[in-house]
């Protein structure tokens, strides 16, 4: 099942996609300013980790609303934005920003691997896009 507007098709899967990517980007830029997700994750906030955590939340937010474009322009930036925001984990994991032991741990690696599966997914589903 797919949703119209104005002579847009929306495949479902494509939409929920760039939902969950815009809600995990905003709830990694609140991370980025608290420093807590859902009682697992704590970590010292520091302006460079608040910066590099919003910028990359963000990135996963744009990569989500590029997306909804339904356009092959959108859906090369929101896999761009995509990596952006997987290579700011990363950075965030290799200065020590972001701790990298037991639950954190687990939760980096899942997340990362949901992005990944976003990009995948979208790079899939090209087609898709106008």
């Amino acid at each position: 099942m797919a949703g119209e507007t104005n002579g847009v098709i929306r495949p479902r899967g494509i939409m929920i996609a760039a939902a969950l990517m815009i809600v995990f980007g905003i709830a990694e830029v609140a991370t980025g300013f608290t420093g807590h997700f859902l009682g697992g994750i704590s970590v010292t906030t520091s302006t460079e980790y608040t910066i590099a955590a919003v910028a990359t939340g963000s990135c996963y937010s744009l990569a989500g609303v590029f997306v909804l474009t339904m356009r092959r322009w959108g859906a090369g930036l929101g896999i761009v934005f995509l990596c952006a925001e997987i290579s700011g984990r990363v950075y965030l994991v290799s200065t020590g920003l972001y701790p990298f032991t037991g639950t954190d741990e687990g939760a980096f690696i899942a997340g990362t691997i949901i992005a990944v599966l976003f990009a995948l997914y979208i790079g899939l589903r090209w087609n898709r896009f106008r």
